[in-house]
């Protein structure tokens, strides 16, 4: 009967189905679901959250992708994951960073970015002496841009009707964030600071969230991301990044939504150029009054290499074809999950760290390694006397194509043991505390996340004006929606909340759910 009944839901009408279940697909589900809509989404994988997931080995809660999460502070707008679980009866129990990331760069400069912002532009200063005052005016530019987002409820800036609100409840916010929307982070930087290691290592800074250098860096992120971590700050949710997405989905099934695994979309239904609903690889086919793709921007609307999207591609609308112009899909990752001996992580060691051996290798293939050990956070992700250690490093898919099974084999292997060999500079005899060793290459981030080469997220193929050409939620075709990273603001768990947020307005505003009261 249980079966028969879950039958009955799946094949009637909604109000909204969501393609994904990622972080920003599940913000934009479980804020509709709160405000009394009903909710379908399809998750061709067994778990939530897609690149914030979670997954377990042997005792061991790895994170599939970045544990450096922003977005959980108390005060302010800007603390979306704790807005968006709070929205739906949700808490996550936090663990508090005392420092961001731990910068390895080259010719021994050793940058560890303070929770306390006053001790960083401190420490900072220190190294850089006479940039002093142009490291606190280009610090202190990224809290004035903070300090506008932090001032209004963050939702849809596609709805005229809330801009109004915003506008009049916060107007020089409005205006500040106005300014800043067309800048890009190097234009600001090379105002107030002439050294050109100190110019990298703002390239870096941008390059570590974005995987762009300054110039290409939206300021508006820039002033998110540098100031948040000393405001909120990085808060590690205690189980695991996963638990994010589990609560989400929590919360959101408790408001009446339904979320279906291992159902994989194969097409959007299109009639009269207005979408109508899905259709599974199943054949199953769902109807709803709006459909809401959390695929990337290439997986939904097709483009160069793309085998397969949801719309094809003689239907995408001629935008999208401009927007393939100005961007392309970001690098992938090999991704090292290891289960290590606890004693080779020395006492005081920081969780975050990025190694850079030269300035050079910063954009070329895994020139940049990226460490996060979320067991000094929350042991209980790894059995007694064990740290996970997970390394990720920036990786084309182009790398990787067109191996036999043995090839491939024997990459990811060689591959590994060049990042395990760097991770010594910084924890000596880690190649022998290893006992237990998974690799993830582009390839498994497209088999099991669905991403197109396994993508972290578009990034500009050439100079753009800041945020300006980023699309959002709406797309040209009617009831039609797109949300994550391939939608304004980008990439990032807080960025992809914010989209979801916007998203889960704007159909909240055509579907006359929306209350006419801004957020407290």
């Amino acid at each position: 009967m249980e079966q028969e009944n879950k039958n009955k839901l799946v094949t009637s009408r909604w109000d909204a189905v969501v393609i994904g279940s990622g972080i920003g697909g599940l913000v934009t589900a479980s804020q509709l679901a709160s405000k009394g809509a009903k909710v379908l989404v399809l998750e061709r994988y067994t778990i939530p959250g897609g690149s914030g997931g979670s997954f377990k080995r042997e005792g061991y809660t790895f994170d599939v992708g970045a544990s450096m999460i922003f977005g959980f502070g108390e005060k302010g707008y800007t603390n979306l994951l704790t807005r968006a679980l709070n929205d739906v009866g949700q808490h996550c129990e936090t663990v508090p960073d005392p420092v961001q990331l731990a910068y390895h760069l080259p010719k021994g400069l050793e940058v560890s970015v303070d929770r306390n912002y006053s001790k960083f532009i401190s420490e900072l200063s220190e190294k850089f002496p006479k940039e002093a005052k142009g490291i606190k005016k280009f610090y202190d530019i990224c809290w004035s841009v903070f300090n506008c987002l932090d001032s209004m409820p963050l939702l849809s800036i596609e709805d005229p009707t809330y801009l109004a609100k915003v506008f009049f409840k916060a107007p020089f916010a409005c205006l500040g964030l106005a300014r800043w929307l067309p800048i890009n982070v190097g234009n600001v930087a090379r105002r107030y600071i002439k050294d050109p290691e100190l110019l990298k290592f703002i390239d870096i800074e941008c390059f570590c969230w974005s995987v762009m250098p300054a110039i290409k860096t939206p300021m508006i992120n820039a002033g998110m991301v540098f100031s948040d971590r000393h405001a909120g700050g990085i808060n590690y949710p205690k189980g695991g990044v996963g638990v994010i997405a589990q609560k989400l989905v929590k919360g959101f099934e408790e408001n009446g939504g339904v979320i279906k695994y291992k159902s994989r979309v194969k097409k959007i239904i299109l009639e009269k150029g207005q979408a109508v609903g899905v259709q599974l690889s199943s054949n199953e086919i769902i109807k709803a009054k709006t459909v809401v793709s959390n695929a990337t921007r290439w997986d939904t609307f097709g483009g160069e290499g793309v085998k397969q999207s949801l719309i094809d591609r003689n239907q995408a609308p001629p935008s999208e074809t401009k927007w393939l112009k100005r961007y392309k899909p970001s690098p992938s990752f090999l991704s090292l999950h290891l289960g290590v001996n606890s004693n080779i992580i020395p006492k005081g060691s920081h969780c975050h760290h990025l190694i850079l051996d030269e300035w050079e290798e910063m954009e070329k293939e895994q020139g940049v390694i990226f460490v996060s050990i979320p067991t000094l956070l929350d042991p209980s992700l790894a059995p007694n006397g064990k740290h996970i250690v997970h390394a990720f490093t920036p990786s084309s898919m182009d790398e990787w194509e067109g191996l036999s099974p043995a090839l491939y084999k024997e990459k990811k292997q060689n591959d590994a043991n060049l990042v395990i060999n760097k991770l010594e500079n910084i924890f000596p005899g880690l190649q022998d505390s290893i006992s237990h060793r998974e690799i993830g290459t582009p390839r498994s981030h497209r088999r099991f996340l669905g991403r197109f080469k396994g993508s972290y997220g578009p990034i500009p193929s050439k100079l753009l004006p800041g945020l300006l050409t980023m699309p959002f939620n709406t797309t040209s075709i009617k009831d039609l929606f797109c949300v994550g990273d391939s939608c304004f603001p980008g990439q990032g768990l807080n960025a992809v909340a914010f989209s979801g947020y916007a998203c889960a307005h704007k159909i909240g505003s055509k579907l006359g759910l929306n209350s006419w009261s801004l957020p407290e």
